[in-house]
């Protein structure tokens, strides 16, 4: 079987030591390595990290960065990212330095811009923070339409909501269109008990919005996030079921799929019991799941995987 889907891991931080940690846990290195930037931080890291995508790619994983319009440290409401104000211009020449980074880069990556927007939980959301309908679509294609100006040439865009829920913005509401899309993504965990949430298997977490995603456009669809709980089921079966017979039977069109390894709300990590552990690597053997091959990669967009499972 010639590798279908792209396999990825978020680590907590940029370090190719905690990559290789995981990696070792899995039995198999990953195609993806995904990692958070924030606009607002003041420190260098709301830059293009080119030294630590150099890592990533000469490990032979494909960077997925997801860049985000806020400072995380202030909460939902901030008048300083409202949507508006990304139209307007207030971020040109910040987004025109990432664009000629990544020209200077040089190399394919997947720019995850403004993800789970159809949410409530980021100042990008038209849920929150003064913005209203219609104005996702003007910022996202703006900050295309810049990345346009300066021939980038090697960003595969990654549009990527929230698994819809009630009370969810529509999807189609949000959609820039393929003109400004590469990837169509989609974020679901299992909570199972915690937070007042139930247990959910795999294809109760996805079905839906990927039914949805279908309908609205051909681009190539990956799981940008995604991990189950401990508390209310179990776990070990989940992992199993997800990447053994959901994905490969059920999810044909999913090319790419990123495990949030981290114990953040709860311990979402492969590593949370050993049994979960060894599901998710016996499970990830598989040669339909891509490891670490990538490091000349060089189309852009980046193509799905060679082989098809359809």
């Amino acid at each position: 079987m010639a590798p279908g889907i792209y396999y990825g891991v978020h680590v907590p931080s940029r370090n190719l030591t905690e990559v290789t940690a995981f990696e070792g846990d899995a039995r198999k290195a990953v195609a993806i390595v995904m990692w958070y930037q924030q606009w607002g931080m003041t420190d260098g890291s709301q830059y293009l990290q080119s030294e630590w995508m150099n890592e990533v790619r000469t490990h032979g994983s494909i960077p997925l960065v997801t860049w985000e319009p806020w400072n995380p440290f202030q909460g939902v409401n901030q008048p300083a990212y409202a949507l508006q104000q990304i139209i307007d211009g207030m971020y040109d020449a910040y987004i025109l330095t990432w664009a000629q980074a990544s020209i200077a880069w040089g190399h394919p990556y997947f720019l995850r811009f403004a993800h789970e927007m159809n949410g409530n939980w980021f100042p990008w959301s038209e849920q929150t923070n003064g913005n209203t309908a219609g104005q996702f679509v003007l910022a996202w294609q703006h900050v295309h339409n810049l990345f346009t100006t300066q021939s980038v040439t090697n960003v595969t865009w990654v549009w990527c909501p929230n698994i819809a829920y009630p009370g969810s913005t529509p999807l189609q509401e949000l959609y820039p269109g393929d003109a400004f899309v590469d990837w169509v993504g989609m974020d679901g965990y299992n909570w199972g008990s915690n937070q007042g949430h139930v247990w959910q298997p795999f294809s109760s977490v996805f079905q839906q919005t990927y039914q949805e995603l279908l309908s609205m456009t051909t681009r190539p669809l990956m799981i940008a996030e995604t991990a189950s709980a401990e508390q209310g089921g179990n776990k070990a079966n989940w992992i199993t079921d997800a990447f053994v017979s959901q994905l490969p039977h059920h999810f044909p069109s999913v090319r790419a799929v990123t495990w949030f390894n981290e114990n953040k709300e709860t311990d979402w990590r492969i590593e949370s019991s050993p049994t979960a552990q060894n599901a998710f690597a016996t499970a990830i053997q598989s040669s339909l799941y891509a490891s670490n091959q990538y490091a000349s990669l060089a189309t852009s967009p980046i193509p799905p995987p060679s082989g098809v499972h359809k």
